[in-house]
């Protein structure tokens, strides 16, 4: 292997465990949204199903 391949490897390992570790730290600080969107999961809409048609 030659220098430019090894610093091409260890730059694209940095990069994915980088990011790997990254997304770890974010989601360890906020694990659930503090609030959903409209329409979102917890809406209190339990009674309405989905629209059915006949097609």
């Amino acid at each position: 292997m030659t220098g430019l391949a090894i610093a091409f490897l260890i730059l694209s390992i940095t990069i994915v465990w980088g990011g790997l570790v990254a997304s770890i730290l974010f989601l360890r600080s906020r694990p659930e949204p503090a609030e959903y969107p409209p329409g979102g999961v917890d809406d209190h809409r339990e009674d309405i199903g989905p629209a059915e048609r006949d097609t």
